[in-house]
């Protein structure tokens, strides 16, 4: 696995040997499902298969308590910090198909405030890696609560599934949500209570 990334960046270039090696085990798959790889619309396509599939697993290369880390602020603040409706892109580790949707990631702090575009930073960072919704919902806590440290953490994510919907059981309309607490959130009702509310709320 390559050296952890300090913070967050869009990934452009890739390494050759990996795309390569990646690439010569396309053309076989393409092969073994009756295609030809050397026809003209499938020449590229084991190496675009192989940078689109590096691009949507980058976040190994991410370290997310770094992203958290670079930017935190001492701030007298005590109530609730909410960025909802974070777009979430991810892929099964199961079949390796798409999952997608929305995040809701809130805190409330304790002496310290974090720059409110990390938050869906490392949603991102943890995303673009093979996942279960699942664990993905408590990553993305743990690490807000290990690395800030607030008196609260709370963690919603709503995704659609396509090993759902576009092969077994195949319910098109049917949405997977998960959700993880820790603090405050955990053990006072009327906080919890209001973090629902506002994720269920459209306020603009």
């Amino acid at each position: 696995m390559a050296n952890k990334k300090p913070g967050y960046q869009r990934i452009d270039e890739y390494d050759t040997e990996s795309v390569d090696a990646i690439a010569n085990q396309y053309s076989t798959v393409l092969k073994e499902i009756g295609e030809d790889p050397n026809r003209e619309g499938l020449l590229k396509t084991p190496e675009r298969v192989a940078k689109a599939l590096k691009y949507l697993t980058h976040g190994y290369d991410l370290d997310p308590a770094e992203i958290l880390r670079s930017a935190l602020f001492q701030e007298d603040y005590k109530q609730m910090v909410l960025v909802k409706d974070i777009e979430m892109y991810s892929m099964c580790e199961h079949h390796m198909l798409p999952f997608f949707g929305k995040a809701h990631v809130a805190y409330i702090p304790d002496g310290r405030i974090v720059g409110l575009s990390k938050i869906p930073r490392i949603v991102d960072a943890f995303a673009r890696r093979l996942q279960v919704q699942e664990r993905l919902t408590y990553e993305i806590r743990d690490c807000i609560q290990d690395t800030l440290k607030p008196i609260g953490v709370a963690v919603v994510i709503e995704a659609q599934h396509m090993c759902m919907q576009m092969r077994g059981v195949q319910k098109q309309n049917s949405v997977t949500t998960t959700s993880a607490f820790t603090g405050v959130f955990m053990k006072e009702t009327k906080t919890r209570e209001e973090f629902i509310n506002l994720i269920s709320t459209k306020l603009h």
